[in-house]
């Protein structure tokens, strides 16, 4: 039974043992490995100057997955049984430069060069995971990383270059190869990490305990729930996408914690007959093309959720859990009329996601559970879904509004509509109001008016940075209207943005 974090840094086995439970992967690198090419920019996962990459064995068990993650909201716990990859591990010390610094290089990408460094990891996990990528796919896989000097052309302009120059690599080094090329040395060698991997799985419960505090890594949902039955508690981390900033923002102390990364029980996506399960552990990134493909409408929105790298760690689970009112998914989730799963040591119980949220950050989750899975339910083929959220910038954003529709609908008449919305009050919350206004009734001017008017009486919505309360009243109303008129006028373009960009 191992007794330790471990992980693998440039082929060496890496155990960690005696850390504090909240010290990130940017600080041990930067302070304990001494490797600063990754950068503290934001410390809360926006500017991607901190980006590292993380492989671990893909779904098949016989192939490698690449993702960018935010290194300064992760804790170390999240590396355990993967591969870290820095920087400074695509070109050691008197080597050449990897084809992705190379193009940087070349098209003078670099600018400033402080968050060039993460720009390279970011742009590498696309090459070594992903054919070329065109402009539209450049700009959505650099959604997370910021660049001060505004120089998002030529870095652009490297990354559809990175592949031409990658087949001009030796082809025998595992990382300098493109995807799709490459070579039966580095095939080997991946294998070989593949196997190393497999080697530091763990089985048991694995608990890190310094200066008093503790981090438990438990393995099945069996421990996971005997875990938090120990200790109720304790602060649940899944991605890490939120309780990293509570750390590195907020510099909260918390003494006793649960990883639940290590749980691949709940990592399951399953399509049944008329629902879709995800487990509580997927993260957004694996849960997207399912969610796409039954749901299409929500494609806008899940593309501005975060960025990529935030979506490769935040879990579905986690953002359920943690019931923001300004997180993105639950009012798709609530619109869709979801139900969440709950289980602890005494068993499980569903319940609708609306009725989780109580009041801002409190919810009907008793102490010893856990969230488990979310059932979104399949649309019927009279019923639409519109998802629409407005921010002040196109990616990675927080939502002054997002509402979502789904509306059934039988030749023009309106027979019920359901509605989530996100940033209009302290929870996510339906409009019940506006939806008993949209019940059984014809589809027209006067309806939807009718209806806007009831909206405006379901929130009281607050005025912060984002915007104010007059604001989201009179998006929530247009919003509706735009749902409106895409239901009854469907040779008027609705959208605003051009997704293909």
């Amino acid at each position: 039974m191992a007794d330790a974090i471990r992980f693998l840094l440039d082929g060496e086995i890496i155990s960690i043992r005696d850390v504090d439970p909240t010290r990130t992967v940017l600080q041990w690198l930067r302070e304990d490995r001494l490797r600063t090419g990754t950068k503290e920019g934001c410390a809360e996962g926006d500017c991607g100057a901190c980006m590292v990459v993380v492989a671990d064995v893909a779904d098949d068990g016989e192939s490698l997955r690449y993702q960018a993650i935010n290194s300064c909201i992760q804790f170390l716990s999240a590396l355990d049984g993967k591969e870290l990859i820095t920087v400074e591990s695509l070109s050691p010390a008197g080597g050449r430069l990897h084809p992705v610094q190379q193009a940087m290089v070349v098209h003078h990408g670099s600018q400033c060069g402080f968050c060039t460094p993460g720009f390279v990891m970011t742009l590498f996990a696309a090459y070594r995971s992903k054919p070329p990528l065109d402009r539209p796919a450049t700009n959505d896989a650099l959604a997370g990383n910021l660049c001060r000097c505004t120089g998002y052309r030529p870095i652009a302009d490297a990354a559809e270059a990175m592949y031409t120059l990658g087949k001009d690599a030796s082809g025998d080094e595992r990382l300098t190869a493109a995807h799709g090329a490459m070579s039966e040395t580095a095939i080997a060698e991946e294998r070989r990490i593949i196997e190393t991997l497999k080697s530091l799985q763990r089985e048991d419960t694995l608990t890190i305990a310094n200066a008093g505090r503790e981090i438990h890594l438990p393995t099945t949902p069996e421990q996971l729930a005997a875990t938090l039955a120990a200790h109720p508690d304790a602060t649940m981390v899944a991605g890490g996408t939120d309780v990293g900033l509570w750390v590195t923002k907020q510099f909260r102390d918390m003494d006793q914690l649960i990883y639940m990364g290590g749980v691949k029980a709940l990592q399951d996506i399953t399509v049944l007959d008329d629902a879709i399960r995800i487990g509580a552990g997927v993260t957004f990134t694996e849960a997207m093309p399912t969610l796409v493909e039954h749901f299409p409408a929500l494609e806008p929105l899940l593309r501005r959720f975060a960025s990529p790298p935030v979506r490769n760690a935040a879990t579905v689970g986690g953002n359920v859990a943690n019931g923001s009112p300004i997180g993105d998914s639950m009012p798709a989730f609530i619109a869709l009329n979801a139900r969440v799963t709950l289980t602890s040591a005494n068993g499980s119980r569903e319940l609708p996601l609306e009725s989780l949220y109580i009041d801002y950050m409190v919810n009907a989750i008793e102490p010893g559970e856990f969230v488990a899975s979310i059932v979104i339910p399949k649309l019927n083929p009279n019923q639409t879904l519109a998802a629409y959220k407005l921010s002040k910038r196109f990616d990675q954003d927080i939502s002054a509004v997002c509402a979502v529709f789904v509306a059934t609908v039988d030749e023009g008449h309106c027979v019920s509509l359901r509605t989530g919305f996100g940033g209009m009050a302290a929870i996510p919350a339906r409009a019940m109001q506006c939806e008993a206004a949209m019940t059984d009734v014809v589809l027209n001017e006067a309806t939807v008016q009718t209806a806007m008017s009831a909206l405006d009486q379901d929130f009281t919505p607050m005025t912060d940075m984002r915007a104010s309360d007059s604001y989201r009243r009179e998006a929530a109303r247009n919003l509706l209207y735009r749902f409106f008129l895409a239901l009854t006028e469907p040779e008027i373009d609705t959208e605003v943005y051009d997704y293909g960009r």
